[in-house]
């Protein structure tokens, strides 16, 4: 009787196996930016249970996984920079930036004596990280924060160590507002800070920043809200002093994109917004979506949930504080996306 059963078990096993698709053939992997993890999260647990599509995805930074790209490691990148000129040309393949959402990095601060929402202006901002303002009484602070006792605390600076897209967002920031910034470290992923202490990614950042009083450091506006920190209100270029949230990150968007060919490939910057109430610190974040896939049917698999994303996925960014695209940008990445195969 035992055997039988067991043959029995083993014969309805072959029958389902057969009957099931390999979901190994399915998986599609991808690594980068850890800014947009959350809402990748979301959308890929979701549209496995919709479509038995598995998207497995690992957050180790911009710079983590353009090489990964590079190298031909996963099937897809993630970056809130874009790639410059020389990232592309050693790609295995060329590739297209589709942006998902819009987010904003924000100015956060330890300084428990003060309660009110500090107020910074981009070139003030430029030379606390140069390490020309080095208190937090200091003159140039305390201009912008008529009435506010601030503390006779030293500034301490905290930077990320890992090649960073956030660190690109920031750094163009500081570069568009600052000339003394501009002729020194300059924008990027990684640059050569004057000043400071860092941590890797968003967690180490913010883990530094907690823990010693008078920091002062640089995370996405979705982490800080998560981790329920305060956050510094910015002159943004019409002079205004903007908060960060959905609406005036989407206000720094709005103008740029109607400006956008319908050929772009969406590698521009919209910090520093002329928009009267755009918050100036303001970016995309992009999948990087190689154009020729090896395997056909992946191809299929990844830009059907592209397409899902940017119709389904959108209504719900929101709740996790990323603005959605405009939607003269997602009528672009339509057609943009009907060229990969």
């Amino acid at each position: 009787m035992i055997e039988r059963l067991g043959k029995l078990i083993g014969a309805a096993a072959a029958v389902m196996m057969a009957a099931t698709p390999a979901c190994s053939a399915q998986d599609l992997n991808g690594a980068g930016a850890t800014f947009p993890q959350p809402i990748y999260n979301k959308w890929f647990n979701e549209y496995k249970t919709a479509k038995g599509v598995a998207i497995n995805y690992q957050g180790i930074g911009s710079g983590g996984g353009i090489k990964a790209l590079q190298e031909g490691t996963v099937d897809f990148g993630a970056s809130d920079a874009p790639m410059s000129d020389a990232e592309i040309a050693a790609l295995k393949t060329p590739a297209l930036h589709i942006p998902t959402v819009l987010g904003a990095v924000v100015i956060t601060y330890n300084l428990p004596e003060v309660t009110k929402q500090l107020m910074l202006t981009g070139p003030v901002v430029a030379d606390i990280f140069l390490g020309k303002v080095t208190k937090w009484n200091a003159p140039e602070i305390a201009a912008l924060n008529k009435g506010v006792a601030l503390p006779n605390k030293d500034i301490l600076v905290v930077h990320r160590t890992d090649a960073s897209g956030t660190t690109y967002i920031f750094t163009d920031y500081l570069t568009a507002v600052s000339p003394a910034w501009a002729s020194g470290p300059g924008k990027g992923k990684d640059v050569k800070w004057a000043v400071g202490l860092g941590g890797a990614q968003n967690a180490g950042v913010m883990g530094q920043v907690r823990q010693l009083p008078g920091s002062i450091g640089y995370v996405e506006l979705a982490y800080a809200k998560e981790n329920k920190v305060p956050f510094a209100a910015l002159k943004n270029a019409a002079g205004n002093f903007v908060e960060p949230s959905i609406a005036s990150v989407t206000a720094a968007a709005a103008g740029v994109a109607a400006k956008l060919p319908p050929t772009t490939d969406f590698r521009v910057s919209i910090v520093n917004s002329p928009a009267p109430d755009a918050y100036p610190i303001a970016s995309f974040t992009y999948l990087l979506v190689p154009e020729k896939w090896a395997d056909a049917a992946k191809a299929k698999k990844f830009t059907d949930f592209l397409k899902w994303a940017l119709h389904d996925g959108e209504k719900e960014v929101e709740a996790l504080n990323y603005a959605p695209l405009p939607p003269n940008v997602v009528a672009i990445l339509d057609k943009r996306i009907a060229s990969v195969k």
